[in-house]
């Protein structure tokens, strides 16, 4: 039986900025939908930024005349993200949503300190599926095992940050706005996170498909699905099939995130590739955990949709 579509209304426009990435660069261009920070204002060379091995941005839906912003995550390290947000000259004080997109420590680790700072409103709510906070851990091909860092309750207890726990396909944002609840893994090609392993029932289980990771989605009158990941374990093309199929709406105009093909995924890129053509997206902006071999693919076979993130960039959509 076919499942009924959700009713994400239409945004009227959708605007990303990275406020950490692991990249930065100061000589980038703008172009039509594009703002990078200046490298000169008011005849003074701009405070450059800092990049980290994680990922954070502010993402503002507009519509009726009103705007709508969501955090989303918090980088690894504590400083990059406030730093960044200082020198940005950004207000965090007026988030509505702040959405945690799943428990690994690139993600969550500087999160704690926003609050720290008081940057972070902690009367809004914090998006998250429960298993952000399960114990996880690595195990290598070799045997080897390493511990990741496990985020506590305690954390967001201690600041009074209220808590929401989501499992499914969630509206928020005056429903300008989905989570997509956990992702169903249904490609013949995206192997997920084979290292990774979580604590259940007190023994370490295979972590795979990492149920906790999930993506923002919005849909833009007159041009289709804004989809925003962060590592995409799960698999980016398996995220935006299930963007599809959520929405009932076709067309993805832009995708922007992390597609963890670095590393021993680095054999997944050429079939992502392809079937990232299908998908015929007019701005694609491959980040953080796509690695320096896949973006490269990206821009070499689908130049007029690619771009180069950094941060302190605003994608307007």
């Amino acid at each position: 039986m076919a499942t009924e579509a959700i009713q994400l209304k239409k945004a009227n426009r959708v605007e990303v900025t990275t406020l950490v990435d692991n990249y930065t660069d100061i000589f980038l261009p703008d172009s039509e939908h594009v703002k990078r920070n200046p490298i000169v204002e008011d005849k003074n060379v701009t405070r450059g930024l800092l990049a980290d091995h994680g990922l954070s941005l502010l993402v503002e839906v507009f519509a009726n005349g009103k705007g709508h912003k969501i955090l989303l995550d918090g980088g690894w390290l504590e400083d990059p993200v406030p730093f960044n947000v200082e020198t940005l000259g950004i207000n965090l004080q007026d988030v509505e949503t702040v959405v945690l997109s799943h428990g690994h420590q690139d993600h969550f680790a500087g999160l704690p300190n926003l609050y720290r700072k008081g940057l972070l409103p902690k009367d809004v709510p914090l998006m998250l599926h429960p298993e952000v906070f399960k114990q996880r851990d690595l195990q290598f091909p070799d045997g080897r095992t390493s511990r990741m860092p496990q985020l506590s309750r305690k954390v967001f207890d201690y600041f009074g940050v209220e808590i929401q726990e989501i499992t499914s396909p969630t509206l928020f944002a005056s429903d300008f706005a989905m989570l997509t609840g956990e992702i169903e893994m249904v490609t013949d090609f995206e192997v997920g996170f084979p290292i990774g392993r979580k604590l259940e029932d007190g023994q370490m289980k295979p972590d795979t498909e990492v149920k906790d990771e999930q993506s923002l989605v919005f849909n833009v009158k007159d041009k289709g699905l804004v989809v925003v990941t962060a590592c995409s374990h799960p698999g980016i093309i398996n995220t935006l099939l299930q963007a599809q199929k959520l929405t009932d709406e076709k067309k993805i105009y832009a995708v922007i995130g992390g597609f963890h093909l670095t590393g021993p995924w680095e054999g997944l890129i050429p079939r992502t590739v392809e079937e990232m053509k299908k998908f015929s997206p007019e701005i694609l902006v491959p980040t953080h955990c796509t690695g320096w071999n896949a973006i490269n693919a990206f821009a070499k076979e689908m130049p007029e949709a690619f771009v180069l993130n950094s941060v302190g960039t605003k994608y307007i959509l």
